[in-house]
């Protein structure tokens, strides 16, 4: 059974920046694809970011609206999974959830995650 761990959410300024981590138990998680979503209040929850390390070599990809500001990246070593948040928006308060796929391929859609943490909370206050 994998468990992932989130850690770093907190209350910031619009402008500042956040790291999100994700400890993962077993490295069996290194061969998955792993995410990011997020759930604002009232609103459904929504692809962030993924990492995969497929027949490509290691590929991301990320949602329109945090392209340019987020970074999502995988410490093999630690079984962790990163997401540096910078230039952080109103619009970027929500829940963070790490997910895990047991598959090596992208995918935005959350019904394909088999794995989910408890979620860590980000504000941003304008």
């Amino acid at each position: 059974q994998v468990q992932l761990v989130e850690s770093g959410g907190g209350l910031v300024q619009a402008g500042g920046s956040l790291r999100l981590s994700c400890a993962a138990s077993g490295r069996t998680v290194n061969s998955y694809a792993m995410g990011w979503f997020r759930q604002a209040p009232g609103k459904e929850r929504e692809f962030v970011a993924v990492a995969a390390i497929d027949w490509s070599g290691r590929s991301t990809h990320y949602a329109d609206s945090v392209k340019g500001r987020f970074t999502i990246s995988r410490d093999l070593s630690k079984i962790t999974l990163y997401l540096q948040m910078n230039s952080l928006k109103p619009e970027d308060t929500a829940v963070y959830y790490c997910a895990a796929r047991t598959r090596r391929t992208i995918s935005i859609t959350q019904d394909e995650y088999d794995y989910w943490g408890q979620g860590t909370q980000v504000t941003i206050s304008s």
